[in-house]
């Protein structure tokens, strides 16, 4: 893998150019992406490409790395929620709606590059498979949070949650995507909330 660039200008450039494979990428997937679509895309030279990146399955390391990032930081004010019953309705809905706005259609784009990459690249797998731990890991702490302020049992596996929570997400988003229809994806986080539920203390 090439080295980062060490000048802000060099990071600029190098970001560009993910910024744009990353969109051809999600427009036309791994097979249909070149090299010099990516280049007109980001108004840079063969070279420069080259400058920053090994080859294309170097370059689809980044995209994966950005995707991930693209996905998590999306969700970023709603996971500072996720610390009461509230906080985890609020995020759910806020899926859900982007999949109306969307038509059901793109389903997640972390899942979407295991399918077109994780199998064939062991990094790129790493990096996607680090992308869900983030935010399993997110999920995780905002129960976690809701244990320590009370709104769960103190002997909720708040992991096991996390894990099962973060797979009815997947779920929902490949059959919303699959369907067409973004109740899929809610009647997922439905369960999820239900089974959430069965740890909360009544008040």
């Amino acid at each position: 893998m090439a080295k980062r660039p060490a000048t802000e200008r060099g990071r600029r450039s190098r970001h560009r150019i993910v910024s744009a494979a990353t969109e051809v990428v999600a427009t036309k997937g791994i097979e249909g992406t070149s090299l010099d679509e990516v280049c007109n895309r980001a108004s840079a030279s063969r070279s420069q490409l080259y400058h920053y990146f090994d080859d294309k399955a170097d370059l689809m390391r980044a995209v994966a790395e950005a995707t991930s990032d693209v996905v998590l930081d999306g969700q970023r004010a709603l996971f500072d929620g996720l610390n009461s019953w509230s906080g985890f309705e609020s995020w759910m809905d806020a899926l859900v709606q982007l999949q109306i706005e969307l038509d059901g259609r793109g389903g997640c784009p972390i899942a979407n590059l295991v399918s077109q990459l994780g199998e064939h690249d062991d990094q790129i797998r790493a990096a996607l498979a680090s992308g869900f731990d983030r935010w399993e890991e997110a999920i995780r702490s905002g129960l976690t949070a809701m244990v320590a302020n009370g709104e769960l049992q103190s002997n909720t596996d708040v992991a096991w949650l996390a894990a099962s929570t973060l797979a009815s997400v997947q779920g929902g988003l490949m059959l919303t995507q699959a369907r067409r229809d973004p109740l899929a994806l809610r009647q997922a986080l439905e369960g999820a909330l239900a089974l959430i539920s069965s740890f909360r203390i009544d008040h």
